[in-house]
């Protein structure tokens, strides 16, 4: 017997219903995706807890795994990007690549921090992968078919070389921000 592949729940159906329940949810993956960006997937529970002014009762019934956590910052991560790629398509084609790809590169930093801790079998993973890809991908082809993004590139092509260059260890912010500028401007036709 094969198992059915089905779709990881969305953000949304993993939020309470209720008001209160999905204020104190919606808190817990705020300091959850602060805490996880500044120490890592290792960050405390209890940290993250207190942080969204909750008991670690509250965070276990929400989340019942440091898993169930990391995947629904994750999720609502990539979430917030296919949202950005929504809000940016009716600019030149550009434009709107180059405003995706900078909300791209915030969600590298948050995301590294959550790969360490998500299990590379996930199927929360897969399917954001597969979901931000397809965001992206309209985006590169309508660069590509205006002209300014060399033809020859795949939307994975562009979300790994700015994945890696986001991930470079840079002197200062500004360094970063500089080699950054460098790779999407080599995206250029």
């Amino acid at each position: 017997m094969t198992a059915e592949l089905v779709a990881a729940p969305t953000l949304d159906e993993r939020r309470p219903r209720r008001a209160d329940a999905a204020r104190n949810f919606d808190a817990l993956v705020a300091a959850g995706r602060e805490a996880f960006g500044e120490d890592g997937a290792g960050a405390s529970l209890e940290d993250i807890a207190r942080r969204a002014g909750v008991g670690i009762g509250t965070l276990y019934r929400n989340f019942p795994t440091r898993d169930d956590l990391i995947e629904t910052i994750y999720l609502s991560e990539v979430e917030a990007l296919i949202l950005a790629a929504n809000d940016v398509a009716d600019l030149e084609p550009w434009s709107a690549l180059r405003a995706w790809l900078d909300r791209f590169v915030e969600y590298v930093g948050t995301k590294h921090a959550l790969l360490a801790g998500l299990n590379g079998e996930s199927r929360v993973f897969a399917d954001c992968k597969a979901s931000l890809l397809g965001a992206g991908s309209s985006l590169v082809k309508n660069a590509q078919a205006s002209g300014d993004v060399k033809p020859e590139l795949s939307v994975s092509d562009v979300v790994k070389l700015v994945s890696a260059v986001s991930a470079v260890r840079a002197d200062d912010e500004q360094q970063r921000r500089r080699l950054i500028d460098l790779a999407i401007d080599s995206l250029r036709a």
